[in-house]
């Protein structure tokens, strides 16, 4: 797939994006969901190869296509290692599957109720050798504890603020500003948000547009005026903790939002399956989370 044809697919492909980019704070407990206890492993480099075989696994499943699965979000060791023998980026896109990298390095403490994204000095080297790679776009993640307005505002403006470097490198940016589906006052943080994305959207310059990674609303269907919106690509939810099931019944009820899922997508994966259980597992999952993605009423009802 070539750029046009891969912005096409994002922009209008049925199916959803599979989030496979655990990074060094999370991957232990990825593995440990995946049935390898960190008993298993002896420091960074056993665990980051242990992590990349089960991704490995995933993309090179049968059940693991564009047919259903348009878009997979990598770490940046995954995208710097190989699947069958191929850059794994080529190893997706030869499987109709668009790439996608992470950039962020992990959040700061909390501060007006968020946690703001860690500085990235090396990001324009990072999106250079990812565009190399055939990288079409990458992901960052901040995340709001708290309906404050302060916190909010200084969120997305970040967010939009990476974005543009990230466009500037020819990349398709995906801004994730998480609200936490946990936190008490969280309708009035999607609230929030939705009208500070808004006016970040028409301050844009030029024609250039971005695609969102959002928490499924605690109000289904808030985050409509962003799907709609002349400049944004796509809109797609995290699953934030809940549980497959859990997940694709929340997504159901907002038109328009597709699942960009990780931990609702693994749940059921384990390094313990033969390759027959395994790609029975995950092509359920499959199954399940682009039922909610494309087949909404079904799944609704």
């Amino acid at each position: 797939m070539q750029d046009a044809e891969m912005t096409t697919k994002i922009a209008s492909g049925k199916g959803f994006i599979a989030a496979l980019d655990q990074s060094g704070g999370s991957t232990p407990k990825a593995l440990r969901g995946y049935g390898i206890e960190e008993s298993e492993y002896s420091g960074d480099d056993e665990m980051f190869a242990l992590i990349h075989k089960m991704r490995s696994r995933i993309i090179s499943s049968p059940a693991f296509t564009g047919d259903k699965v348009i878009g997979a979000i990598l770490f940046e060791k995954t995208m710097d290692g190989e699947v069958d023998g191929k850059p794994t980026p080529t190893a997706l896109r030869d499987k109709g599957v668009v790439p996608f990298i992470k950039i962020d390095k992990g959040l700061e403490a909390e501060e007006n109720g968020v946690q703001m994204m860690k500085p990235m000095p090396e990001l324009d080297a990072l999106l250079t050798r990812a565009k190399g790679l055939g990288v079409f776009g990458t992901k960052e993640r901040s995340v709001i504890n708290a309906a404050n307005q302060a916190g909010i505002e200084a969120i997305v403006k970040q967010q939009f603020e990476v974005g543009q470097q990230v466009l500037a490198a020819g990349l398709m940016p995906i801004l994730e500003p998480e609200v936490n589906i946990k936190s008490a006052d969280r309708a009035a943080s999607d609230v929030i948000l939705l009208a500070e994305i808004a006016k970040a959207l028409a301050a844009m310059p030029g024609d250039d547009k971005v695609m969102l990674k959002l928490s499924i609303p605690a109000v289904a269907g808030t985050f409509d005026p962003l799907v709609n919106h002349p400049r944004v690509l796509r809109v797609v939810a995290l699953s934030g903790g809940y549980s497959r099931p859990e997940a694709c019944a929340e997504l159901a009820k907002n038109k328009g939002m597709i699942a960009s899922f990780s931990r609702a997508l693994l749940e059921d994966l384990r390094a313990q399956m033969s390759d027959e259980e395994f790609d029975a597992a995950l092509g359920s999952a499959i199954d399940e989370i682009y039922a909610a993605s494309v087949d909404k009423a079904t799944v609704a009802a």
